[in-house]
């Protein structure tokens, strides 16, 4: 067999790399080559003369030389196609990549690849962009981005709180706690990653939407290029999170769901995008607009692995009034008219079928579903039966056989996945004496989570919400018995989110004229579907302020003395940028009392003192935790000890 042949024949045992007809597709391989395939480079490396071939190697390690591979398969007598090398070089490149070998579309913009460390803070909404480090190091971006220390560990039960000892962890040492981290999510991610890096079965996000029309705390009016930039930083690691049998649920809005379809489908990889959910959000139109009334989002789900799959939903009455028993089967109620035709053309499927009556049935254009002992069987069972005149065969489905059936990506049914004005109905019945403008304005109702929940987890399975808002994921979580791991910046956690986690807990208290101790606990939502009785625990924690500290003391402050005061103290106890004279010269603390005085001056003096800090040093690395500047407990260090294992 010559190496050509070889080459060919063992490339098509991947069912990827070929059409319909069992062909090699060549622009298929070049793609997966360019991406260093691991299923296409694990398939070279099975056989020893194409190893010899296509690899080098250097000290016992196998280094694919992806441009020899390329070249060879690109030749003239490949595939006996005499035009594929000719039409190559005469093509255009992108990156010394030839177009006709790339299978990809990228969607560029300015900054794409820079680090949009921002959160979602008022002062960092203030700012027409909101690069923190437009260009940066490699040791920065480390710096940046490296594990830090946490603080105020609290457990939360229903005896109230509870200092945190220790971290339970099952068998694989992995933590299996319920926790709740209070910081920047890109960098409690990336602190979140060094113990939980492929575990999480399930991440659900709803992230702001970038509409400049919410009146929520996030910083919702970013620039288009930036808020891709802080959805790109955030959904690359948090792809490391993913478990390989993980799936991760965005929400979003039309104004960017197109545009990051097209970022996930880069992060993700195309294959691995699985479908767009269209969710009726809304129970009532607008009927004030001049063109459409959005009436839904988007929610768009992507799996770590393209061969992914969703749990079968036990059907509804509505879903199975199709059943029917007219002629009195003994297996009772039925359905006549599923498909018995081959989605893919396959010649061992195409052959006649001859009727009890005589008559000869053509096979589908693909041939039938089955083989023909396949076929013989399932006439014979009777699941596969004959028209009276017997001219034709159809397929019978019993209602008792049914386990379960998939999801629709069309989620319509307000009573099985919620809507928005029903979550803020939930909201009001939690927090009853809440004023109206204390409310999170973006929940999302719990059946809404408990639906996608049941689609792609089981009890015990570890699900993550990095824009955590109102908390619905975590009590949804928390009442499904799943453990969750969920992140906010902002401070409505303690006044909403937090207390929220409580009441799904409950709490333990004699009431006045009782004898026994009785729980208080939600039992709106979704607690009464999925039998929830109270219980269980959580533990909270903060991500080590430092020069946070200092951003939410200048946002905080009433006047221009306060400033100088704070800018002061930066001088003293603060990292600022490597170019910021650590002292405060006279000189500048006038022009600085002079700036605000102007129009606008005392925001402008908040921007400018904002920008004199070093972004990189907003909390406190676990790396640098024994340096005294820093102030780390003892007892935080040995929980700090104990979380990192």
């Amino acid at each position: 067999m010559s190496f050509n042949v070889k080459l060919i024949d063992l490339l098509k045992t991947d069912h990827n790399l070929v059409d319909d007809e069992g062909e090699l597709l060549l622009a298929a391989v070049q793609d997966r080559a360019w991406k260093i395939d691991h299923d296409l480079v694990k398939l070279l490396l099975s056989d020893e003369e194409i190893k010899a071939k296509f690899f080098d190697e250097i000290e016992k390690h196998w280094i694919f030389n992806v441009n020899t591979f390329l070249d060879y398969i690109s030749q003239k007598n490949f595939l006996d196609n005499s035009y594929t090398r000719f039409k190559n070089r005469i093509g255009l490149t992108i990156d010394g990549k030839y177009l006709r070998e790339r299978g990809d579309v990228s969607l560029v913009w300015p900054y794409k690849d820079t680090i949009l460390e921002g959160g979602q803070t008022k002062e960092e909404e203030k700012r027409k962009e909101i690069f923190f480090n437009e260009v940066l190091a490699q040791d920065e971006i480390s710096r940046l981005l490296d594990p830090k220390v946490l603080t105020n560990f609290t457990r939360y039960t229903a005896r109230g709180k509870e200092k945190v000892k220790d971290f339970k962890r099952d068998e694989n040492g992995v933590i299996r706690e319920n926790l709740i981290l209070k910081g920047n999510n890109l960098l409690a991610l990336h602190t979140l990653k060094t113990q939980f890096r492929g575990q999480v079965k399930l991440i659900y996000i709803d992230p702001p939407y970038n509409t400049g029309g919410d009146t929520f705390g996030y910083n919702d009016n970013f620039n288009h290029s930036s808020w891709l930039t802080f959805m790109k930083n955030r959904l690359e690691i948090a792809r490391e999170i993913l478990s390989s049998d993980g799936s991760i649920w965005i929400n979003i809005g039309d104004d960017e769901s197109h545009y990051l379809k097209v970022v996930c489908d880069d992060v993700f990889g195309r294959e691995s995008y699985v479908t767009n959910v269209v969710w009726r959000s809304t129970d009532n139109s607008n009927n004030d607009v001049k063109q459409f009334s959005v009436d839904h989002n988007s929610i768009l789900v992507y799996s770590k692995n393209p061969d992914w799959t969703t749990n079968r939903l036990v059907p509804t009455d509505a879903q199975t009034s199709h059943f029917k028993n007219p002629d009195n089967d003994p297996r009772g109620p039925h359905f006549d008219g599923n498909p018995i035709s081959s989605p893919h053309y396959r010649a061992n499927l195409v052959y006649d079928v001859k009727s009890p009556q005589g008559k000869i049935i053509k096979p589908p254009k693909n041939g039938w579903r089955w083989s023909k002992a396949k076929m013989k069987e399932k006439i014979e069972s009777g699941e596969i039966r004959f028209s009276k005149d017997g001219s034709r065969l159809f397929r019978r489905t019993y209602l008792r056989e049914l386990k379960g059936l998939p999801p629709s990506s069309l989620w319509a049914d307000l009573d099985v996945t919620g809507h928005n004005r029903q979550a803020k109905y939930e909201q009001k019945n939690l927090f009853p004496e809440a004023e109206k403008e204390d409310w999170f304005q973006t929940p999302k109702p719990e059946k809404l989570i408990k639906y996608i929940f049941d689609i792609a987890t089981k009890e015990g399975d570890l699900v993550l919400d990095f824009f955590m808002g109102s908390g619905t994921t975590a009590a949804v979580a928390h009442k499904m018995q799943r453990q969750y791991i969920a992140v906010e910046q902002m401070d409505y956690i303690e006044v909403i989110t937090i207390p929220r986690l409580l009441r799904v807990v409950g709490s333990t208290a004699t009431k006045k004229g009782k004898m026994f101790e009785e729980i208080d606990f939600d039992q709106g939502g979704i607690s009464e579907s999925v039998g929830w009785k109270s219980g269980g625990d959580f533990i909270y924690c903060e991500m080590m302020k430092y020069n946070e500290a200092f951003m939410e003391r200048i946002q905080a402050a009433e006047n221009s003395k306060v400033l100088l005061k704070i800018w002061q103290e930066m001088a003293e106890g603060s990292f600022l940028n490597w170019y910021v004279n650590p002292e405060v010269p006279e000189e500048a603390a006038k022009d600085f009392e002079a700036l605000g005085k102007e129009d606008g001056g005392f925001e402008k003096q908040k921007h400018l003192l904002a920008s004199l800090l070093d972004k990189n040093q907003l909390y406190v690395n676990y790396s640098e935790m024994d340096d005294a500047l820093f102030k780390v407990s003892k007892e935080d260090k040995e929980l700090n000890r104990k979380f990192y294992g």
